[in-house]
């Protein structure tokens, strides 16, 4: 994932909805560095892929099976 780091300075010319498009189109990880030091990161979430569909079947009274005592 591409990383920029930026001041405070060099976004105030940017709208903030400029800024998340970038960082959620782009999929980079922009720094924002404060004037006391501090810094800010700007990250887009992780999608996570799908599950897999499994072949299979689930018996009939599976659940009773389970609470059922042997």
């Amino acid at each position: 994932m591409l990383t920029q780091t930026v001041t405070l300075d060099e976004l105030k010319m940017r709208t903030i909805e400029d800024i998340l498009s970038s960082v959620a189109d782009l999929h980079h990880i922009v720094y924002v560095k404060l004037p006391s030091g501090a810094e800010v990161t700007i990250q887009p979430k992780q999608q996570l892929e799908p599950l897999p569909v499994l072949e299979g079947r689930i018996p009939a009274n599976w659940k009773e099976a389970i609470y059922s005592e042997s």
